[in-house]
C-alpha cells in the first residue's frame, strides 16, 4: 500500500505542476530534493513570482523512523516506529480575485518496535480560501468535490465538508480560514471500508483537484483589481498565517519529527500585513466575505 500511495503522489506532483506551469506562463518550478537524518526524505517544488502566482509550492515526501516521544501521546502509543508519505500543496495567487488554495493527500503507518504493522490510515482533502467571495466559484469547487465524494458514499461529502469547517476554524478570531471543501483523518479499515477503498477514494479526489481549482484561475487571473483589494488580500492572507502555525495538524506534525523546515513552511505566502483592528466597510464586499467565513453555508444547494 505503501508503494502504491507513493507512485500516485509522485505522479500527481508531475501532473499538478506541469499544468500550474502552463496556465501561469511565466515561471517554472523549482524542485529541491532533500534527506531526512532519521529517515526519508522528500521532494519540494517552488513556483515564485510567476504572471498568476506569487508563490505555488508542491511537495512530496515520505519520512520514517522511531515514533518521536512528542508524538506517542498524540496518537497514544509507546515504543513505536512510523512511516508516512503524502502530497502537500498550497497556491498563493497574484489577483485577489483568484482564491489561495490548499490540499494534502495522505497515508500513515504505525509498527511495533520489531517492524511489526499494527496500523494504518489515509487523510487529507482540500480547500478554498478567497478573498472576494464569487459564489460561481464557490459552488463550483464544492460540487467537483461533492461529485468524486458521491462515487463512494452519498453521505461522504457531508461528513467531510462539515469536518472541514470544523477543522479550518480560527478559534481565536471565531472564523473559518475559507470557505471549505473536504478534510478526512485516520480512514482505517472497518466494516464498510477496506483500505484499498480508502485508497481509491483519496486518489479520487486527489485527481479531481485540477478541475476543481483551475476553472476558477483561468476566469478570474485577468480581472482587474485596485491596490485597496491587494491590501485586503494581504491582510487576510495574515489570517491564513495564524491557521496554519496556531493550529494546523501537518505543520505541527513536520515540526515535531524534524521535518526539513523549508518545506513545512512553503505555505506561507510572500507578502502579508498585520494591521492593527483592522474592520471591513459596513457593506463592502470585505464585510460580506467575513459574514460567510462566520457561519460556513452549504455550497451545493
Amino acid at each position: 500500500m505503501k508503494k502504491a500511495f507513493l507512485d500516485y503522489i509522485h505522479k500527481l506532483q508531475e501532473k499538478i505542476t506541469t499544468s500550474i506551469e502552463d496556465i501561469d506562463g511565466g515561471a517554472r518550478f523549482k524542485e529541491d530534493v532533500w534527506k531526512r537524518p532519521e529517515g526519508g526524505g522528500g521532494k519540494s517544488r517552488i513556483l515564485e513570482n510567476g504572471k498568476v502566482f506569487e508563490k505555488a509550492g508542491v511537495n512530496t515526501s515520505a519520512v520514517s523512523g522511531v515514533l518521536p516521544k512528542s508524538l506517542e501521546g498524540y496518537f497514544n502509543v509507546k515504543d513505536s516506529k512510523f512511516f508516512a508519505c503524502g502530497l502537500s500543496l498550497v497556491f498563493h495567487p497574484k489577483n485577489p480575485m483568484i482564491p489561495t488554495v490548499h490540499a494534502n493527500y495522505r497515508y500513515f503507518e504505525l509498527y511495533t518496535s520489531d517492524g511489526d504493522l499494527k496500523d494504518q490510515w489515509f487523510g487529507g482533502g482540500q480547500d478554498l480560501t478567497p478573498f472576494y467571495l464569487i459564489e460561481e466559484d464557490a459552488k463550483h469547487f464544492h460540487e467537483v468535490c461533492k461529485s468524486v465524494c458521491d462515487k463512494h458514499s452519498s453521505n461522504l461529502y457531508k461528513v467531510y465538508k462539515e469536518k472541514c469547517d470544523s477543522y479550518f476554524w480560527n478559534h481565536h478570531r471565531n472564523e473559518s480560514r475559507g470557505i471549505g471543501g473536504l478534510f478526512f483523518d485516520y480512514l482505517k479499515s472497518n466494516n464498510n471500508y477496506k483500505i484499498e477503498d480508502w485508497f481509491s477514494f483519496v486518489t479520487d479526489v486527489g485527481n479531481s483537484f485540477l478541475k476543481a481549482y483551475l476553472p476558477i484561475v483561468k476566469n478570474r487571473k485577468d480581472y482587474k483589481y485596485s491596490l485597496n483589494q491587494k491590501n485586503w488580500q494581504e491582510i487576510r492572507r495574515g489570517r491564513y498565517v495564524e491557521f496554519n502555525l496556531v493550529h494546523d495538524k501537518g505543520t505541527l506534525f513536520g515540526l515535531k519529527t524534524n521535518g526539513r523546515i523549508e518545506s513545512v513552511l512553503m505555505s506561507l505566502p510572500p507578502k502579508v500585513q498585520w494591521v492593527y483592528n483592522y474592520i471591513a466597510k459596513k457593506n463592502s464586499e470585505e464585510e460580506r466575505l467575513i459574514k460567510v467565513l462566520q457561519n460556513p453555508r452549504d455550497w451545493t444547494t
